[in-house]
């Protein structure tokens, strides 16, 4: 008799199952936090349907290590739900072939960004049931309850503004899968992310970046919606702490520092209204901090932003223009000054220093060996950072993407979405150079005009380690 233990059972309690998509083992054994963190697309429709009286059950490839495993757990459902994203879709295909194999006359119903990215890829896929091209909340409940109603492809329907949306109920979110991943995990909130105490609370309180970049998809996916309201976002962090007791926060937007208006409310009634003044992080743009300095300053000291987001991508002017990036190098560099100085003196004051966490963007199709140089040293520029490096990888909904897919320069497919750091992703980008780059062989190079302090930043093998999934 084969044993198994009590985290690696599985009780069915409805014929409609909701499968959570990631890497085999990232709730068993993670390689880092990211891959812990939730699907909150999952949260928020698993919710609604809860709430109108339709219950799932929850499954989730990252709780297993084997398809095997999971397989064990299919039979009977009649009927899959998946969010698939463009870095998920090998897993969503795999593991809707095995569904049908299984359960022959069961659907899977699909929807998330690469159905509305890429129908027709999904298309080709006859264990596509149905497949929703858009935001799901108004539609999620039509849908189960009559699949048959709706053609095999059809646009989704949207809340027009976040303040419509339920508080997700976290404990429908997937549960880490081994006993001592539960001791650090802290579920159904989420694990230490390197940078703020445990638990971490992550939540939305705006969707769609407004800016156009030519590398991201997300504004071809879900149309703009209302922010939500300040004092929700607030309750909902409250109502987290008093039940699971919060100790940092990740505000997951894509651009959490835009609308002054919202900031400024957020600056009065964050400090006043919350249990805590709990850490955070959130993304900004260079040229957003530039425009509006006062308010970002007051947000750092007086809110707890210790963690700012910024997008650099590149240190030159012409790759910043080429990927339509609307910052420019002075931007940047406004931004990396002003946040050293804000840091010299909180630490001058006894108090814990803001830092960045700075993404940036190597092997841009027609960037140079001297582009390179120079996002380099803008790296080195940052007294407090945390470097998140990626290649440049062309998702299709992007403009950048949907081109150099159509002049058949990628090199990433529905077979190999998949970001490992290290992959190579566009033809004719020399990868060997950067990976020269980051581990220290053009230094001299990237040195010159740079402070002997800042010279000293970046100690060998930092770069090669912050290389990130794209």
């Amino acid at each position: 008799m084969k044993f198994s233990f009590p985290w690696q059972r599985h009780r069915r309690t409805s014929d409609i199952l909701w499968l959570d998509l990631g890497d085999l083992g990232d709730l068993v054994h993670p390689s880092g936090p990211h891959e812990q963190w939730q699907d909150h697309g999952l949260g928020l429709l698993r919710t609604i349907l809860h709430r109108n009286g339709i219950h799932t059950d929850i499954l989730s490839t990252r709780a297993v290590t084997s398809w095997e495993q999971l397989a064990r757990k299919l039979p009977g459902y009649r009927m899959m739900l998946m969010n698939v994203r463009s870095y998920t879709y090998p897993v969503a295909l795999k593991a809707a072939q095995l569904f049908k194999e299984i359960n022959p006359q069961g659907l899977v119903l699909t929807g998330g960004m690469h159905a509305t990215v890429a129908p027709d890829e999904m298309e080709a896929v006859p264990q596509f049931d149905r497949i929703c091209m858009g935001p799901g909340e108004n539609i999620i409940v039509d849908l189960v309850r009559d699949p048959q109603a709706f053609p095999r492809v059809f646009p989704g329907k949207g809340a027009r503004s976040m303040a419509e949306w339920p508080m997700i109920d976290r404990e429908l979110w997937p549960k880490p899968a081994h006993w001592k991943l539960r001791r650090t995990f802290h579920w159904p909130l989420e694990p230490e992310c390197g940078w703020g105490p445990p638990p971490v609370a992550t939540i939305l309180t705006s969707r769609v970046c407004p800016w156009q970049c030519v590398f991201c998809n997300e504004a071809s996916y879900i149309p703009m919606m209302g922010r939500r309201p300040v004092d929700m976002v607030i309750d909902e962090l409250n109502y987290l702490d008093d039940r699971y007791g919060v100790g940092s926060v990740v505000i997951h937007d894509s651009m959490f520092f835009q609308n002054p208006s919202w900031l400024e409310e957020w600056l009065e009634k964050y400090p006043r209204r919350a249990n805590k003044l709990w850490p955070y992080w959130a993304a900004a743009r260079a040229d957003t901090v530039r425009q509006w300095p006062d308010l970002f300053e007051a947000l750092i000291r007086e809110t707890n932003w210790n963690l700012i987001s910024i997008g650099f991508e590149s240190g030159s002017d012409r790759i910043l223009r080429l990927l339509n990036k609307e910052c420019t190098e002075e931007d940047n560099l406004f931004a990396i000054e002003l946040l050293n100085r804000i840091g010299d003196e909180m630490e001058a004051q006894g108090k814990e220093p803001p830092k960045f966490w700075s993404n940036i963007m190597l092997g841009i199709p027609g960037e140079t060996p001297e582009d390179a140089f120079k996002t380099m040293r803008m790296l080195k520029r940052m007294k407090r950072v945390f470097p998140s490096i990626s290649y440049y990888a062309p998702y299709p909904g992007s403009a950048l993407g949907f081109q150099l897919i159509a002049e058949g320069k990628s090199l990433m497919s529905k077979d190999n979405y998949h970001r490992y750091p290290d992959d190579e992703k566009v033809k004719g980008v020399d990868y060997q150079f950067y990976r020269d780059l980051l581990a220290g062989k053009y230094d001299d190079e990237i040195n010159k005009g740079l402070t002997e302090e800042e010279r000293r930043r970046g100690y060998q093998g930092l770069y090669a380690q912050a290389l990130v999934k794209a």
